[in-house]
């Protein structure tokens, strides 16, 4: 079972608001997560990130693999 970090789109239409999801390689993109770790909102100027640290490198400790956007998201939270 390979383990993904990625985002989730919530929010209404052409206002996307995101989601840091935890959620397994093979489950569709707003499908069942296995844990929420952080929100993404790109509508600010900057746009914001709020990134539970703890959660997000206990999983990135036990295997799970981020997608580039979320890596982007990472470095500007300043999570190795």
């Amino acid at each position: 079972m390979a383990v993904k970090i990625r985002l989730t789109r919530i929010g209404e239409k052409k206002v996307p608001l995101y989601r840091i999801v935890v959620a397994d390689a093979s489950t569709p993109r707003d499908g069942r997560a296995i844990d929420t770790i952080g929100h993404y909102n790109p509508n600010t100027d900057p746009g914001t990130v709020d990134i539970d640290v703890e959660a997000a490198k206990k999983w990135l400790g036990n295997g799970a693999q981020p997608t580039t956007v979320v890596k982007k998201l990472f470095k500007q939270a300043g999570i190795k």
